[in-house]
């Protein structure tokens, strides 16, 4: 048994819906493995200790919870960005994951700064693209049908095309409801705005973090889940979508 501890930013502020579910998922599964998972919760002004977390996750929040949280988030960028690069496990839920960008946008104009970790930038659409998604995913190395739910109103443009999507569209909108793409990836970093939340529903997305950090540990997985009631849940939204 090995102990793994999540850090979990904001949660009072950022936990739009059903985002905290995630957290519950790995907690679980951890257990599962036959590890034991500790969740960290990080306020704004808390110490964060990169070297002793394992995994960093962020849910979303609306425009004033951003506002309350930017400036902490803010200072912690070099080292959050140094953690990136580092290969730290990171899930990003949508307006998390747009802060990693260039800018927020309404009418041309600049509402927010990102972080600027990665060149892409948000900007406001006419109507909010909401209602199940489906997603082709090839993240942890094999192609897989992932499915959420999306509901935003931020549309994100890559302005370098080398940056990977998360997946590609099947159904629904994606970044932009434009190009099919959704999400971002980068090392072991994922940024989507799918919730609902994400990972119940993908047990793969799920062990692709949890594979990410026993690897960083030197830790072995020696047992594998039954996922078939979470199979079962994924293929219902499946049927619905197609």
């Amino acid at each position: 048994m090995a102990d793994f501890t999540i850090a979990h930013m904001y949660p009072h502020l950022m936990n739009l819906n059903g985002d905290r579910g995630n957290l519950l998922c790995l907690k679980k599964r951890l257990q599962w493995y036959g590890h034991q998972p500790h969740i960290y919760e990080v306020a704004v002004g808390s110490k964060l200790d990169y070297h002793n977390i394992d995994m960093i996750f962020m849910g979303s929040g609306s425009e004033r919870e951003i506002k309350l949280i930017y400036q902490d988030l803010v200072s912690r960028g070099t080292d959050l960005k140094e953690a990136i690069e580092n290969g730290l496990p990171m899930l990003f839920i949508d307006t998390a994951y747009q802060l990693l960008g260039q800018a927020y946008m309404d009418a041309g104009e600049k509402i927010i700064d990102g972080l600027g970790f990665f060149k892409f930038s948000t900007r406001r659409a006419k109507k909010r693209l909401t209602g199940n998604i489906l997603l082709s995913s090839s993240v942890t190395g094999k192609e897989c049908t992932v499915v959420g739910f999306e509901n935003h109103y931020g549309c994100t443009y890559f302005e370098d095309e080398n940056l990977q999507p998360f997946g590609r569209v099947v159904k629904g909108f994606g970044n932009n409801g434009e190009d099919g793409r959704e999400g971002f990836f980068y090392k072991n970093l994922i940024g989507t705005c799918l919730h609902g939340p994400l990972l119940p529903k993908n047990p793969e997305i799920a062990d692709f973090f949890i594979k990410a950090m026993v690897t960083r540990r030197g830790v072995a997985l020696e047992s594998e889940l039954d996922d078939s009631i979470e199979n079962f849940a994924r293929e219902q939204v499946v049927k619905r979508k197609a």
